[in-house]
Protein backbone atom coordinates (compact mmCIF):
# COMPACT_ATOMS: atom_id res chain seq x y z
CA UNK A 1 0.00 0.00 0.00
CA UNK A 2 1.32 3.39 -0.78
CA UNK A 3 -0.07 5.83 1.81
CA UNK A 4 1.33 8.69 -0.35
CA UNK A 5 -0.40 7.85 -3.41
CA UNK A 6 -4.00 7.44 -1.25
CA UNK A 7 -3.22 10.60 0.25
CA UNK A 8 -3.02 12.78 -3.12
CA UNK A 9 -5.80 10.78 -4.37
CA UNK A 10 -8.13 11.88 -0.89
CA UNK A 11 -6.97 15.17 -1.43
CA UNK A 12 -8.21 15.60 -5.09
CA UNK A 13 -11.32 13.81 -4.56
CA UNK A 14 -12.05 15.85 -1.40
CA UNK A 15 -10.88 19.09 -2.55
CA UNK A 16 -13.11 18.30 -6.32
CA UNK A 17 -16.27 17.56 -3.73
CA UNK A 18 -15.92 20.97 -2.00
CA UNK A 19 -15.69 22.91 -5.59
CA UNK A 20 -18.83 20.76 -6.61
CA UNK A 21 -20.99 21.85 -3.71
CA UNK A 22 -24.06 23.66 -5.37
CA UNK A 23 -23.95 27.29 -4.51
CA UNK A 24 -27.56 28.29 -4.50
CA UNK A 25 -29.64 31.05 -3.58
CA UNK A 26 -30.54 28.60 -0.05
CA UNK A 27 -27.50 29.45 1.65
CA UNK A 28 -29.07 33.82 1.62
CA UNK A 29 -32.27 32.37 2.87
CA UNK A 30 -30.63 30.22 5.63
CA UNK A 31 -28.16 33.02 6.84
CA UNK A 32 -31.77 35.66 6.54
CA UNK A 33 -33.40 33.26 8.74
CA UNK A 34 -30.56 32.87 11.69
CA UNK A 35 -29.74 36.56 11.28
CA UNK A 36 -33.35 37.89 11.90
CA UNK A 37 -34.42 34.69 14.28
CA UNK A 38 -31.84 34.33 16.26
CA UNK A 39 -29.45 37.88 15.87
CA UNK A 40 -32.27 40.02 16.01
CA UNK A 41 -35.19 38.56 17.60
CA UNK A 42 -32.97 36.67 20.44
CA UNK A 43 -33.74 32.91 19.26
CA UNK A 44 -31.16 30.00 19.28
CA UNK A 45 -29.86 27.38 16.61
CA UNK A 46 -30.62 24.08 17.57
CA UNK A 47 -28.63 22.01 15.82
CA UNK A 48 -28.58 18.24 15.38
CA UNK A 49 -27.72 15.00 13.65
CA UNK A 50 -27.19 11.12 14.11
CA UNK A 51 -23.57 9.46 14.18
CA UNK A 52 -20.82 11.64 12.02
CA UNK A 53 -23.28 14.09 11.19
CA UNK A 54 -24.34 14.69 14.78
CA UNK A 55 -20.40 15.37 15.87
CA UNK A 56 -20.53 18.03 12.52
CA UNK A 57 -23.35 19.37 13.59
CA UNK A 58 -22.32 19.88 17.07
CA UNK A 59 -19.21 21.19 16.04
CA UNK A 60 -21.10 23.62 13.93
CA UNK A 61 -22.79 24.72 17.45
CA UNK A 62 -20.41 25.30 18.99
CA UNK A 63 -18.45 27.73 16.22
CA UNK A 64 -21.91 29.92 15.73
CA UNK A 65 -21.94 30.21 19.47
CA UNK A 66 -18.37 31.59 19.81
CA UNK A 67 -19.20 33.79 16.81
CA UNK A 68 -22.06 35.70 17.94
CA UNK A 69 -25.43 33.28 17.62
CA UNK A 70 -26.06 31.19 20.42
CA UNK A 71 -26.79 27.60 19.29
CA UNK A 72 -27.01 24.13 21.17
CA UNK A 73 -26.55 20.89 19.78
CA UNK A 74 -29.34 18.28 20.44
CA UNK A 75 -29.01 14.79 20.33
CA UNK A 76 -32.32 13.18 18.16
CA UNK A 77 -32.21 10.13 20.32
CA UNK A 78 -32.20 12.63 23.62
CA UNK A 79 -35.09 15.02 22.13
CA UNK A 80 -37.35 12.11 22.60
CA UNK A 81 -36.51 11.63 26.47
CA UNK A 82 -37.43 15.26 27.52
CA UNK A 83 -34.41 17.19 25.67
CA UNK A 84 -36.73 18.37 23.10
CA UNK A 85 -37.88 21.09 26.00
CA UNK A 86 -35.05 22.54 25.08
CA UNK A 87 -36.74 24.00 22.20
CA UNK A 88 -38.01 27.38 22.23
CA UNK A 89 -40.48 28.95 19.42
CA UNK A 90 -38.15 32.01 18.48
CA UNK A 91 -35.35 28.71 17.86
CA UNK A 92 -33.77 27.67 14.06
CA UNK A 93 -33.46 24.03 13.42
CA UNK A 94 -30.34 23.28 11.70
CA UNK A 95 -30.40 19.45 10.98
CA UNK A 96 -27.67 17.00 9.09
CA UNK A 97 -28.85 14.12 7.46
CA UNK A 98 -26.28 12.82 4.46
CA UNK A 99 -29.20 10.22 3.58
CA UNK A 100 -32.12 12.10 3.82
CA UNK A 101 -33.76 9.62 5.65
CA UNK A 102 -32.30 9.17 8.98
CA UNK A 103 -34.82 8.19 10.71
CA UNK A 104 -34.10 10.01 14.13
CA UNK A 105 -33.84 13.31 12.52
CA UNK A 106 -37.10 12.42 10.87
CA UNK A 107 -38.76 11.67 14.09
CA UNK A 108 -37.14 14.80 15.47
CA UNK A 109 -38.58 17.00 12.72
CA UNK A 110 -42.40 15.48 13.78
CA UNK A 111 -41.51 16.16 17.41
CA UNK A 112 -40.51 19.52 16.85
CA UNK A 113 -43.11 20.50 14.67
CA UNK A 114 -46.24 18.95 16.99
CA UNK A 115 -44.06 21.48 19.62
CA UNK A 116 -44.27 24.69 17.48
CA UNK A 117 -45.48 24.07 14.50
CA UNK A 118 -43.50 27.38 12.30
CA UNK A 119 -40.30 26.37 13.75
CA UNK A 120 -37.94 26.72 10.89
CA UNK A 121 -36.13 24.13 9.42
CA UNK A 122 -32.71 24.39 7.24
CA UNK A 123 -31.29 20.88 5.98
CA UNK A 124 -27.79 20.20 5.13
CA UNK A 125 -28.16 16.41 2.97
CA UNK A 126 -27.11 14.87 0.62
CA UNK A 127 -30.08 13.49 -1.22
CA UNK A 128 -31.71 17.29 -1.90
CA UNK A 129 -35.08 14.75 -3.20
CA UNK A 130 -35.17 12.95 -0.18
CA UNK A 131 -38.07 12.75 2.67
CA UNK A 132 -36.26 15.47 4.73
CA UNK A 133 -35.39 17.64 2.31
CA UNK A 134 -39.08 18.06 1.40
CA UNK A 135 -39.84 18.98 5.26
CA UNK A 136 -37.15 21.49 5.15
CA UNK A 137 -37.49 25.48 4.77
CA UNK A 138 -34.57 25.34 3.46
CA UNK A 139 -32.34 22.60 1.73
CA UNK A 140 -28.91 23.10 0.92
CA UNK A 141 -27.54 19.84 -0.76
CA UNK A 142 -23.78 19.13 -0.66
CA UNK A 143 -23.93 17.54 -4.34
CA UNK A 144 -23.36 13.87 -3.17
CA UNK A 145 -19.84 13.00 -3.95
CA UNK A 146 -18.95 9.33 -3.19
CA UNK A 147 -17.11 8.51 0.15
CA UNK A 148 -13.37 8.59 -0.43
CA UNK A 149 -14.04 4.85 2.19
CA UNK A 150 -12.58 2.24 -0.23
CA UNK A 151 -16.04 0.33 0.99
CA UNK A 152 -17.62 3.70 -0.35
CA UNK A 153 -19.57 3.52 3.26
CA UNK A 154 -17.44 5.53 6.40
CA UNK A 155 -18.73 9.06 6.33
CA UNK A 156 -15.69 10.45 5.11
CA UNK A 157 -16.53 12.85 2.30
CA UNK A 158 -19.92 13.82 3.17
CA UNK A 159 -18.87 15.33 6.27
CA UNK A 160 -16.01 17.05 4.90
CA UNK A 161 -18.70 18.64 2.44
CA UNK A 162 -20.55 19.15 5.83
CA UNK A 163 -18.14 20.97 7.74
CA UNK A 164 -17.39 23.39 4.62
CA UNK A 165 -21.24 24.20 4.19
CA UNK A 166 -21.35 25.02 8.33
CA UNK A 167 -18.55 27.45 7.83
CA UNK A 168 -19.85 29.21 4.89
CA UNK A 169 -23.25 29.74 7.27
CA UNK A 170 -20.71 30.67 9.96
CA UNK A 171 -18.85 33.61 8.07
CA UNK A 172 -21.73 34.36 6.16
CA UNK A 173 -23.19 35.25 9.69
CA UNK A 174 -20.67 36.62 10.87
CA UNK A 175 -20.72 39.61 7.66
CA UNK A 176 -24.14 39.97 7.76
CA UNK A 177 -24.21 40.63 11.13
CA UNK A 178 -20.63 42.71 11.93
CA UNK A 179 -19.35 40.63 13.95
CA UNK A 180 -15.76 42.29 15.27
CA UNK A 181 -13.07 40.88 17.35
CA UNK A 182 -14.23 43.06 20.13
CA UNK A 183 -17.31 41.11 20.04
CA UNK A 184 -15.55 37.68 19.54
CA UNK A 185 -12.83 38.45 22.69
CA UNK A 186 -16.08 39.08 24.92
CA UNK A 187 -17.24 35.19 23.79
CA UNK A 188 -13.63 33.92 24.02
CA UNK A 189 -11.23 34.42 27.32
CA UNK A 190 -9.46 31.47 27.37
CA UNK A 191 -6.36 29.92 25.74
CA UNK A 192 -4.50 30.96 22.35
CA UNK A 193 -7.82 32.94 20.48
CA UNK A 194 -8.52 35.00 23.44
CA UNK A 195 -5.55 36.57 23.63
CA UNK A 196 -4.62 37.11 20.17
CA UNK A 197 -8.46 38.21 20.18
CA UNK A 198 -7.30 41.01 22.29
CA UNK A 199 -3.66 41.78 21.16
CA UNK A 200 -0.88 39.63 21.55
CA UNK A 201 -0.05 41.24 24.44
CA UNK A 202 -2.71 41.18 26.35
CA UNK A 203 -2.78 39.08 29.52
CA UNK A 204 -5.93 37.42 31.00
Amino acid sequence: MDVKQTMREILVAESDAIRNIPVTDAYEKAVGLIVEKIHNKGGKLVTSGMGKCGQIADNIATTFSSTGIPAVFLHPSEAQHGDLGVLQPGDVLLLLSNSGRTSEIIALVQLAKELYSHLPIVVITGNPGGRLAKMADVCLATGGAPEVCPLGLTPTTSTTMMTVMGDVLVVSTMKATGFTREDYAKRHHGGYLGQKSRGSDSQY
